[in-house]
């Protein structure tokens, strides 16, 4: 296994179109990084040209210690999975995984030694003499990533591998992945367009627009720190509501004027948040999680941080409910939340829209029904707020643009 290290990478096609700008990413030893972000994003283009099979326009590309921007993809040493599995269908499973090892003349008793042991890791030891059009989705997946693992190369690539299989199989497959990396402990750079893929598999995820990277970092990290509107609101799922408001000083702490309905901004946030009080008196983008709202008539609720309306839909889920309503707040609009429109093929909003859609979680002892009036009680601890020009996120004291990038804010 090697570290990658990708500096000032970038690509531009001869049309003048830049796929990846500035692509700025250390990936240690033993790492499992994964590259998320909508399509178009270029997220497969930095994984070729990690892998050779896309030139690199600028930028070092170094891995272990070795820069290899002018290094053929097959003196790289690194093994790539793809979408689409690439398995020869006349070949049986053993010949697909040693297919590559033939090619390099290793001994034959070598060549069976590493096709068991990874037919073992993978589970695969009752398929090796089958072909793979005798193979589930999953099998073949795992025929794939035996075939990249037998070359015991310094870092695995993997492009989109699970997208071909059903939602089912795609849970299992995940963990499975997951487990094999963790035991091999091979580098590894994955991508996704699913961001549920990313978080529970990465041990860092790097959040793509564009061609630009917004921020990497832990899972959790992007979850609860994000560094922009983007990252705000591609990851988690449902995604994160996202309101214009007003915020305006209100003794210690302060308050939310969402188009008439008002949250109380609790000040101990404002003492952790002290660029907040930069905003008082002026607009600001608000984000809600679904999670951090609940039905108020569940329990206790804070009189300030209750919203009312009427619902929409109620998606029942069994474990918890989606509930749908509006509020008559404006729906933050920039070119990160088109952006985000764009990915998930909803309909573009203007900023002039007087109402926002909003989804929350409640639990499924709620009584909430479709059509009928609710109160919903907001969890004012966890708002999330950005500067509605820049669509940086608000967090602690002169926090840079680099910082909260990275991950290392206050």
């Amino acid at each position: 296994m090697a570290q990658v290290r990708l500096a000032g990478i970038g690509k531009t096609y001869p049309d003048g179109t830049s796929a990846v700008s500035a692509l700025d990413l250390d990936i240690a030893e033993g790492e499992f990084l994964v590259l998320v972000g909508p399509s178009g994003c270029g997220k497969t283009t930095a994984l070729r040209m990690i892998a050779g099979l896309e030139e690199i326009t600028s930028g070092t590309l170094t891995i272990g210690d070795r820069t290899v921007n002018r290094t053929p993809a097959r003196d790289r040493d690194v093994a790539m999975v793809f979408q689409s599995y690439a398995l020869y269908p006349h070949l049986s499973v053993r010949d697909n995984i040693a297919f590559g090892l033939q090619l390099r003349k290793l001994p034959k008793r070598e060549i069976k030694q590493r096709v068991e042991a990874a037919a073992e890791t993978l589970g695969l030891t009752e398929h090796l003499d089958r072909r793979p059009r005798n193979l589930s989705g999953g099998q073949r997946q795992r025929v794939a990533m035996g075939r990249a693992i037998v070359r015991q190369p310094q870092a695995f690539l993997m492009d989109e591998p699970l997208s071909n299989l059903d939602a089912k199989l795609r849970v299992q497959m995940r963990a499975e992945i997951s487990r094999i990396q963790r035991d091999l402990g091979v580098t590894t750079v994955y991508v996704t367009h699913d961001q549920v893929e990313a978080m529970t598999l990465g041990d860092r995820v790097a959040v793509l627009k564009k061609g630009v990277l917004q921020q990497v970092a832990a899972p959790q990290e992007l979850y609860n720190h994000p560094a922009n509107l983007f990252v705000a609101g591609f990851i988690g799922s449902p995604s994160m509501n996202l309101l214009q408001a007003r915020i305006e000083a209100d003794g210690p702490g302060a308050r939310l004027d969402l188009g008439g309905h008002t949250l109380a901004v609790p000040a101990e946030l404002l003492a952790e948040r002290p660029r907040l009080r930069e905003y008082l008196g002026r607009d600001i983008a608000v984000g809600i999680r679904p999670e951090d709202m609940d039905d108020a008539e569940l329990g206790h609720e804070d009189p300030g941080a209750v919203l009312t309306s009427t619902t929409d839909l109620v998606e029942a889920l069994g474990a918890e409910l989606l509930v749908h309503f509006r509020l008559p707040a404006p729906p933050v609009v920039t070119e990160d939340t088109k952006e985000l429109a764009r990915d998930a093929g909803a309909d573009q909003v203007d900023a002039a829209t007087p109402d926002s859609d909003v989804i929350a979680r409640f639990s499924p002892r709620s009584q909430a029904r479709t059509g009928q009036p609710v109160r919903v009680r907001v969890d004012t601890a966890r708002l999330y707020f950005f500067d509605p020009a820049t669509g940086d996120a608000v967090w602690g004291d002169a926090v840079s643009a680099t910082e909260q990038k990275e991950g290392t804010h206050a």
